[in-house]
């Protein structure tokens, strides 16, 4: 499953580029929040994921790269955010930031930056809905996939399925192409974040969306993320 990430689309036509990507087959509205402290970047506020709200009811997945995540879980979740995904390395909080999406009615998740050990989630593992695997070090669209973070996607898949945890999303973020998908996707990620493969494919954004799904391997089929509807309630 695709997660469109908005970071690399057109932002003076941004309702069109949502509206775009999921025609094409991307499930979820991928957005970066970066806030200049905890990445270097500085993107976008709950502005920015309102006005993708009005453009799409597909799933908003709201990945909040920012420092004192818990000052930011309540105005995002007003802006429309399905799922909420702060950085575990950015609180001391986390339990209480975790607490507080789900007491909203969102989906809960939790991200860890590429040298964060994957054991750091056991204490969290029941409050999780969904796992993001960065790739590359956040902060910047259009770096480079680090293939040896695949080993940590498959310890969390495997740490996940043990809990019986096994609705839990488990995506991967940077990098995502038609080369590195693959890779992927047999380490156990089944959401697939992409920004420059979709927003900066020469032909456009429709044949970017075909070009990830040819590379998903063929496989039996897997447990799907659950719809917006689920989201909701």
């Amino acid at each position: 499953m695709f997660a469109a990430s908005i970071l690399s689309a057109d932002f003076g036509h941004l309702a069109d580029a949502c509206q775009r990507a999921v025609a094409a087959g991307a499930a979820w509205i991928h957005l970066d929040v970066m806030d200049g402290h905890f990445v270097p970047n500085l993107t976008m506020g709950p502005q920015v994921v309102a006005a993708c709200r009005r453009a799409t009811r597909a799933v908003l997945d709201v990945h909040l790269m920012v420092e004192e995540p818990e000052r930011w879980v309540e105005p995002f979740a007003q802006a429309g955010a399905d799922i909420l995904t702060p950085h575990i390395e950015a609180t001391p909080h986390i339990h209480r930031v975790l607490q507080r999406i789900r007491s909203l009615g969102k989906r809960a998740g939790i991200a860890l930056n590429p040298g964060t050990d994957h054991r750091w989630l056991t204490p969290i593992l029941p409050l999780l809905d969904h796992v993001l695997v960065m790739t590359v070090n956040p902060g910047f669209a259009g770096q480079a996939f680090l293939p040896e973070v695949m080993p940590k996607v498959r310890a969390v898949r495997a740490m996940l399925d043990a809990a019986g945890r096994t609705a839990v999303t488990l995506a991967v973020d940077g990098g995502i192409n038609p080369e590195t998908l693959p890779q992927a996707y047999r380490a156990g990620a089944r959401v697939f974040v992409a920004a420059s493969a979709i927003f900066r494919h020469p032909q456009g954004i429709e044949a970017g969306v075909a070009a990830l799904r040819r590379a998903v391997p063929t496989a039996p089929p897997s447990p799907q993320p659950h719809p917006r509807e689920d989201v909701d309630g």
